[in-house]
Parts: C-alpha cells; sequence; structure tokens
C-alpha cells in the first residue's frame, strides 16, 4: 500500500497542482475513512449524509470541464493514492514501534521500486541534485513525518487526528502558491471550500 500511495500520487503530481492534488488525496482518505466506519456498524446519520454530499459536490465541481480543471488522469490517480494511504492507515494504527515498523515498510517497496525501475530506467535523467532532494524527501521528511504521524495518534482523538488532517490541503494549496509560483483559482477556493467543509461534518459527527 505504501509503494502504490507514493507511485501513484507521484505519477499524479506530473498533471496536478499542489494544493489541487492534495484536496482529491486527503478528500479520498476521509472519505475513505468514513466509509471504512459505516462498513463497520457505524450508522449514516442526517449530517453525516450532508457532509458526504458537499464533500462529493466539491469534487464533481473541482472536476467540471474548464481551463482550470485538473486532468483526469492526474485525479484519478491520486484517488488510487488516497485509498491505498487509507488502507495503510487502517493497518498501522495499532503500530507500537513506529519508527521500526516504517522502516520495515519502506524496505519491503524495494522490490517493487526496482521492478518499475526496469520499465523507466531509458527515460531517467538523473543529476545530483535531483538524488539529494529524493532523499531528503522520502528518507527524511516522509520516513520521519510517518513515524511522528504514528506516535503522535496515541495522543489524539480520532476527530482531533481527522482535523488535523484536514489542513494539510490548505497548507499544501498556499503551499503551491507562494513556492512554486501556482495559480490560486476561484475554482479551487470553492472547491477547497465544500470539500474541507463536508468532510469536517462527517468527522465531528463521527466521533459523536
Amino acid at each position: 500500500m505504501l509503494f502504490i500511495y507514493a507511485l501513484t500520487f507521484s505519477y499524479a503530481y506530473i498533471s496536478l497542482d499542489t494544493g489541487v492534488g492534495a484536496m482529491i488525496l486527503f478528500g479520498t482518505i476521509q472519505v475513505t475513512m468514513i466509509g471504512f466506519a459505516l462498513w463497520q456498524g457505524d450508522k449514516l446519520k442526517p449530517m453525516v449524509l450532508l457532509g458526504l454530499s458537499i464533500a462529493i459536490a466539491g469534487f464533481v465541481y473541482l472536476m467540471l470541464p474548464g481551463a482550470s480543471a485538473p486532468s483526469w488522469s492526474g485525479f484519478m490517480l491520486m484517488v488510487v493514492s488516497g485509498l491505498a494511504w487509507s488502507v495503510y492507515t487502517l493497518k498501522g494504527y495499532g503500530s507500537t514501534f513506529p519508527l521500526a515498523d516504517t522502516a520495515f515498510n519502506f524496505i519491503r517497496t524495494i522490490p517493487l521500486v526496482l521492478l518499475v525501475l526496469v520499465f523507466t530506467w531509458q527515460d531517467a535523467v538523473w543529476d545530483m541534485s535531483g538524488v539529494l532532494l529524493a532523499v531528503l524527501s522520502g528518507a527524511i521528511a516522509s520516513g520521519l513525518g510517518y513515524t511522528l504521524w504514528y506516535m503522535a495518534l496515541k495522543g489524539l482523538s480520532t476527530m482531533q487526528t481527522a482535523v488535523l488532517q484536514l489542513l494539510v490541503p490548505v497548507i499544501a494549496a498556499f503551499g503551491g502558491v507562494m513556492f512554486v509560483s501556482e495559480t490560486l483559482t476561484k475554482r479551487l477556493m470553492i472547491a477547497a471550500a465544500l470539500i474541507l467543509g463536508g468532510t469536517l461534518l462527517l468527522v465531528l459527527q463521527r466521533d459523536k
């Protein structure tokens, strides 16, 4: 699941802006996690249904044809990434040794990474700065970040963890505007309000 998550969001971001990709990713994660809870026996309350409807409306609006609509291929790849991360989270939620478990999960992706490399080697472009940034992004930012997240889960309620995750797309969107000169479009702002607002209703109701 970790491999699928990383591979699909890497290719998705070729055609998606930072904020749009993060909204699709974390929106998918939240809807999946709520769906799993319902499958486990949680009842679909009226406010949960309302929140889900609002979030889906945000996705539909984001994907309407137009100059600022993201590509369908990027959208679908990011949805798959969100589904993979949801499974990865559910499987590892009770981790007793977050650092060791995260390291082992990274190691187990190596055979699959090598398999992908066999098919993409001829198109690869290598330089030291790219390799260095990849190591810093993967081993430091992601590896330690995932470890710290699982450690933090022990001291957070379900609602707190869900709400904290909702901050990520907003931070990512503004980070893309500030650091890589992406455009903060009206469509993105409206879709963000719908997706985040609807998902917030979901998590607030889920904890009651």
